[in-house]
């Protein structure tokens, strides 16, 4: 068995456990670069990146989701 085939088959056997492992070293290396609030804040930017992003995928239109998350003017809602 090749190199090549052995990591394909470790990354499909393993994928969940090496992402948690990325994303844990990775979550330790901005927490001691920048701190735990700088780092919950970056954490929090990324959730809504990804929550618009979903959304816009989805074709929704940016129009569309403005209206849902910002109130109208006027709006006696």
């Amino acid at each position: 068995m090749t190199m090549e085939a052995m990591l394909r088959v470790w990354l499909t056997h393993y994928r969940g456990r090496i992402i948690g492992t990325v994303a844990g070293i990775t979550f330790a290396l901005v927490y001691l670069y920048f701190g735990l609030w700088r780092t919950l804040f970056i954490g929090v930017c990324a959730l809504l990146g990804y929550y618009i992003g979903t959304r816009f995928d989805a074709d929704e239109g940016m129009r569309s989701l403005l209206d849902r998350i910002l109130p109208h003017h006027g709006d006696t809602t």
